[in-house]
């Protein structure tokens, strides 16, 4: 009669059913299979940059951005970085090396304060991106890479959907407790990367 056709069951489950000679040959195809899937997994990053910038900086070292958008790639799927960033004209150099390293930048007006000294709060825009994408089923995940418990309840909503990929917090000491409570398992640390993500000046002698 005609070929066994297999529905609704786990390729892992259907793999247990074969026996020798073929089961290493489909074992080595049902690997492959599941790298590719984890590599298309649509996620997206969603970047204090001020808070990361600060963060790292307080350890002692400055994170290689171009690094680091490689690193969201390859450990988290991450397809889109966006990075919420105040806006200053003079930075346009520095706006045009995260875009080409892969960012994908959300601007936020600055003034300066009376001392002088320049603050955006990209709070509010990096929430209503994350509802926008979410809302629109633009994502399969979200990774928020952030020390501030202002997003506690943007996190507390990610976690319970079940699409919450990390939070990423430059410092477990500088991290809001809020953050750790809710983030729980899904929390790491910039901190423990230096190795990978450090910046290093070229030595152009």
């Amino acid at each position: 009669m005609g070929s066994h056709i297999v529905h609704d069951r786990e390729p892992s489950s259907i793999l247990s059913t074969i026996g020798p000679p073929w089961g290493p040959f489909v074992s080595d195809i049902y690997s492959v299979y599941c790298s590719d899937m984890i590599a298309k997994e649509n996620n997206y990053a969603y970047i204090d940059s001020q808070n990361l910038n600060l963060g790292v900086q307080s350890l002692g070292w400055k994170l290689d951005y171009k690094k680091f958008r490689v690193y969201l790639t390859e450990k988290y799927s991450v397809k889109i970085a966006y990075l919420f960033i105040g806006f200053i004209p003079q930075n346009q150099d520095l706006y045009s090396s995260l875009q080409k390293s892969g960012y994908i930048l959300k601007f936020k007006p600055v003034l300066p304060d009376r001392d002088g000294a320049h603050k955006g709060n990209v709070d509010a825009d990096m929430v209503l991106q994350i509802v926008i994408d979410h809302f629109e089923n633009n994502c399969a995940r979200a990774v928020l890479v952030t020390s501030d418990g202002d997003f506690y309840s943007a996190v507390n909503f990610l976690y319970e959907k079940n699409k919450l990929e990390k939070v990423i917090s430059p410092y477990y000491k500088t991290c809001s407790t809020l953050l750790k409570s809710t983030a729980k398992e899904k929390l790491v640390f910039i901190n423990n990367l230096q190795k990978k993500l450090e910046y290093k000046k070229k030595n152009t002698a």
